[in-house]
């Protein structure tokens, strides 16, 4: 399995580089969301209730990171809803492939593609002066948190494509994304946040992520933040991959 696994990761990975299209929009749009926010919201750092960072750079790095993992989760179902369409899904059903590794390659191939978002990001960051207060500690805590959030959103990606059989469909999830993303305090302190908002984002999973990449970048490696946000993308990651397995079991059992 480990080796059949392997092997479908290298293939959608190989995939991915190919078709710019997949990997464009994980880093433009977000980059262009960050430059606009700061540019022009920076002065956000002066209203009361808004924590004390060194730059609105800082406190804005750890939103873009998972704006661009949250779109990776999306295109990973678009590439799996591809392979459905043309026809991969099925020879790889017929041949001896372990079923397991259908969706596990995949969700490696995500992590992988994860791991390179947020190290992107990372280097944006140092380029325009951002400074991640928790030294080399921060930063492998920044990557473990997103790689692991990015595997979660990939394994989303892929039960969202098992069940809905087409791009397109897996596509138009793209909005919701960012309702989702909108109601969390990854842009904003939950203090400056209104009703009813500030409470659906106070138990938003997207929420903890934000803040746990947010803790080492712009403030210290406090540890509570920290593990917080591991353990909601822990939990999504996990919940996700189970449900992924299941979705892929019905399939099977429907085909």
């Amino acid at each position: 399995m480990r080796r059949a696994t392997v092997a479908l990761a290298r293939r959608a990975l190989v995939n991915a580089f190919r078709r710019p299209q997949f990997l464009a929009p994980l880093v433009l749009f977000p980059s262009l969301f960050l430059a606009i926010n700061v540019g022009g919201l920076g002065a956000t750092r002066e209203l009361d209730g808004f924590p004390a960072v060194d730059g609105f750079l800082d406190y804005q790095l750890a939103a873009a990171i998972l704006q661009s993992l949250l779109i990776g989760g999306v295109t990973a179902g678009i590439a799996a809803a591809l392979d459905i369409e043309e026809g991969f899904f099925d020879r790889l059903v017929a041949s001896p492939t372990p079923r397991i590794a259908i969706v596990l390659g995949r969700v490696l191939a995500a992590s992988v593609i994860a791991f390179l978002q947020v190290v992107y990001f990372l280097v944006l960051g140092f380029v325009f002066g951002a400074s991640i207060k928790g030294g080399v500690v921060g930063v492998a805590c920044v990557l473990a948190i997103g790689v692991v959030a990015g595997t979660g959103f990939g394994a989303i990606g892929v039960l969202i494509a098992l069940r809905a059989r087409n791009a397109s469909t897996v596509q138009g999830i793209f909005p919701l994304v960012f309702v989702v993303l909108f109601i969390s305090s990854a842009f904003f302190p939950l203090e400056l946040l209104s009703a009813p908002a500030d409470v659906i984002a106070r138990y938003n999973p997207l929420s903890f992520i934000a803040d746990g990449m947010r803790q080492p970048i712009a403030f210290s490696n406090e540890a509570w933040p920290v593990v917080q946000g591991l353990l909601a993308a822990a939990g999504i990651a996990a919940a996700s991959i189970g449900l992924s397995l299941l979705a892929l079991r019905g399939r099977l059992r429907r085909a």
